[in-house]
């Protein structure tokens, strides 16, 4: 076989091995970033509980002034 047949088959390989390094890579990133806005969004959800908590109690403190 030509010299050059085995370079195109190193390339095939190496591209390939490339392809899966990057797939998991990109994985990983995208992984980190759903649970970091995941996160986020939690803690909004928790301040928008408290807030409408207390937004509640004050209503209720206003209607009972006994």
């Amino acid at each position: 076989m030509p010299i050059w047949v085995w370079f195109v088959f190193a390339g095939i390989l190496v591209s390939a091995v490339m392809a899966v390094y990057t797939a998991r890579k990109d994985q990983v990133q995208e992984q980190d970033w759903i649970e970091e806005q995941g996160q986020k969004y939690m803690e909004r959800m928790l301040q928008e509980q408290e807030t409408r908590s207390n937004e509640s109690s004050e209503n209720n403190e206003q209607k009972d002034p006994a």
